[in-house]
């Protein structure tokens, strides 16, 4: 099958005009499809690991919000107990 251009004719270079050489090779193609396989894998593993990361960046604000709160309740209760220990 050839195909026609403007003045000239050209062959495919393989069976498949679409498909270049290197992926006709099954081989290569398999080897090509484990790698990106493999890089998937990593990409979710990396995504995951980021996700864990945020969880535990967001524990640890509320926590801070929390220990926040606390101070602020022990203020107020210090100040409540040297307000009663000098009315008495």
């Amino acid at each position: 099958m050839s195909y026609s251009t403007t003045n000239y004719q050209t062959a495919p270079t393989s069976p498949n005009p679409y498909v270049s050489r290197k992926l006709n090779n099954i081989e290569e193609a398999r080897m090509m499809k484990e790698k990106r396989n493999n890089w998937t894998k990593m990409y979710h593993k990396t995504l995951k690991g980021l996700e864990a990361m945020i969880d535990v960046q967001k524990q640890v604000k509320n926590m801070m919000k929390i220990a926040v709160e606390t101070n602020i309740m022990i203020t107020e209760m210090e100040d409540t107990i040297l307000k009663a220990s000098v009315n008495n």
